[in-house]
């Protein structure tokens, strides 16, 4: 086909609406498959929504029923006197050290595996703020087509364009940003005088992009990244006090269970001495030396000592109950009846402290005070930070460009390789606030923030004094009660022999013996309360000054990371839960 100059006709693209009709209804659709719905998306489905529990689960409270829950028991008289051990009778027993104790509870407690994983979460952040400086690859490509009506021939009335420009973003520490890219496209239009068409470009880009001002220098743009890094170590030294503390725990229960099983020791034998007062009175009244009141009298005290019994074996459940959920030892649960005998007996033996040397210690090795120290680090990064947030946005921004065209991939390639035109350009770019109140204030406040951090300081100082103070004048005071209390079990042992001795000759009633029983059983009980008390403020002094008790250097090591390449969990149901059947109606505001 020849035009009007006996020329060949110019090579045009075809013409009327119908051609572009199907790829504008294909642009929706396409977007509507690269969004991933398979449902209506102007419309809500009852996925979008949270599981919905049963309502019964949910507002409702249901009736305890005790009843459901005994254990059958065999129908005993209400006169039948239990049996002092009963409730301990074919259980089994397990004797742990203390030390033993703290391994188990560093190893198994639960508490700490819960705290371990925090120095490995702050960890991670601190690989994500790092993360922000890698490089990344971009890649960006599109077709279109347009039909415009034009007012001359030397314009192109249709155009079609296709292009993709693939790139490397390189961030840098100091705040810039480097980027490479090459992007490449095709384009046809119908235009006459086009030389080449359809044409192919391609041009090798450099550009860089930096701060001046704000956001501008290494220590600002790392700003995130050291504060990521303060916040781990504070991280670490929770983690550390949550140790101390879970194992200064496992001290304490140990002791009060010894306590509670010495409290035992004691009922049990007054159980005994009543018991024995009974026989006497028996054989007292016997042989006519005494009223049959006296019978009556010991078996009443004899009764009053099985309630004691009693007693003191539920403490020692509960409280080794407390051990065994901080030790969590494998086969030694909390609901378990194995019974667990304390192996390490107490070694009290008196101090002479020096108060200020210890406050001193507390100060250095408490790890609140590490973790305000790490704080206001912190503050100081934010400090800069926000001054540098408050100052002018100037941008500086350079491109240095290669260029390349030609009739075929190829050639525009050819083009480029021989770098015969290049170009560049060079800019700023500035944001300067009017006001400029929002960022001052921000400067402010992490001022302040500082000054009430170095105000919470002292005022931690002068609680950690106070601690190790009233630690150390506990520790004295329950030496004292030792001492005391030695000497009471002693005294109260000769009264208890006398009254004995002034029973067997009818000089005393089996009141008077039992009475003197108790007030053994007292001071007994006085001396293993001084001395468990004594050992947990040991235990209490050496936790106001941020240490353990023991030879051996605890140490710990953060939860291992988790493994990012293992296949996410399926989102699981808890028991009652269903799906709703329809999206739930909207919120009613308060007060409506």
């Amino acid at each position: 086909m020849t035009n009007a100059t006996g020329g060949p006709a110019p090579r045009r693209l075809s013409t009327g609406h119908a051609t572009f009709a199907r790829p504008s209804l294909l642009a929706p659709a396409l977007l509507l498959l690269a969004s991933g719905c398979s449902s209506n998306p102007f419309t809500s489905d009852p996925d979008d929504y949270a599981r919905q529990a049963a309502i019964s689960r949910l507002r409702s409270v249901p009736p305890s029923d005790l009843a459901r829950s005994q254990r059958p028991v065999p129908d005993k008289s209400a006169t039948q006197e239990p049996a002092p051990s009963s409730r301990f009778q074919g259980r089994e027993s397990i004797e742990l050290t203390l030390e033993e104790c703290r391994r188990s509870a560093l190893a198994h407690n639960l508490s700490l595996k819960v705290a371990m994983l925090d120095p490995t979460i702050a960890s991670e952040r601190v690989t994500e703020e790092d993360a922000r400086f890698e490089s990344a690859f971009t890649l960006r490509s599109g077709w279109s087509k347009t039909d415009a009506p034009t007012a001359s021939s030397l314009n192109s009335a249709q155009n079609e364009n296709m292009f993709i420009s693939p790139g490397v973003r390189i961030p840098m520490r100091t705040g810039g940003t480097v980027t490479v890219d090459l992007p490449v496209s095709r384009n046809e239009n119908n235009n006459s005088f086009s030389t080449l068409n359809p044409s192919y470009s391609s041009d090798l880009q450099f550009s860089i992009s930096h701060p001046l001002l704000r956001n501008a220098g290494r220590r600002v743009s790392t700003a995130g990244l050291r504060i990521a890094g303060y916040q781990a170590q504070a991280s670490q030294a929770r983690t550390n006090l949550e140790v101390v503390r879970q194992l200064a725990a496992a001290d304490r229960a140990y002791w009060r269970l010894y306590r509670a099983s010495q409290e035992l020791k004691v009922r049990q034998q007054q159980f005994e001495l009543a018991t024995e007062q009974e026989q006497r009175a028996v054989r007292r009244v016997r042989a006519g030396a005494a009223a049959e009141i006296e019978i009556t009298r010991a078996q009443a005290g004899r009764a009053e000592r099985l309630e004691a019994i009693i007693l003191a074996q539920n403490d020692i459940l509960l409280q080794q109950r407390e051990l065994k959920r901080i030790i969590n030892l494998e086969g030694l649960g909390i609901e378990t009846p194995t019974l667990v005998l304390t192996a390490s007996p107490p070694d009290p033996a008196p101090f002479e402290l020096n108060a200020a040397e210890l406050c001193a210690q507390a100060i250095a090795n408490r790890m609140e005070m590490l973790e305000l120290e790490l704080q206001l680090a912190e503050d100081a990064v934010r400090i800069g930070f926000e001054k540098n947030q408050a100052l002018p946005l100037l941008t500086l921004d350079y491109t240095y460009r290669i260029n390349g065209l030609g009739g075929s991939m190829q050639d525009t390639f050819h083009t480029l390789q021989r770098n015969n035109y290049e170009d560049w350009e060079i800019g700023l770019s500035a944001e300067i606030p009017l006001n400029n109140e929002a960022a001052r204030s921000r400067v402010r406040q992490a001022i302040l923030s500082r000054l009430q951090r170095l105000s919470t300081r002292a005022a931690r100082e002068q609680s950690i004094r106070q601690e190790v103070l009233n630690a150390v004048d506990q520790l004295d005071a329950s030496w004292q009660r030792i001492l005391a209390a030695q000497q009471s079990v002693v005294l109260n042992t000769r009264a208890f022999q006398a009254e004995q001795r002034q029973f067997d000759v009818g000089q005393s009633t089996s009141t008077d013996v039992l009475d003197a029983a108790a007030r053994l059983a007292e001071a007994q009980s006085a001396e293993a309360r001084a001395v468990t008390d004594y050992q947990i403020a040991q235990i209490d002094l050496a936790f106001a000054t941020g240490t353990l008790l023991g030879a051996a250097r605890v140490s710990w090591e953060p939860a291992p990371t988790a493994d990012h390449k293992a296949p996410a969990p399926a989102e699981a149901l808890p028991e009652g839960l269903t799906a709703p059947a329809e999206p739930p109606p909207a919120e009613t505001p308060s007060g409506a």
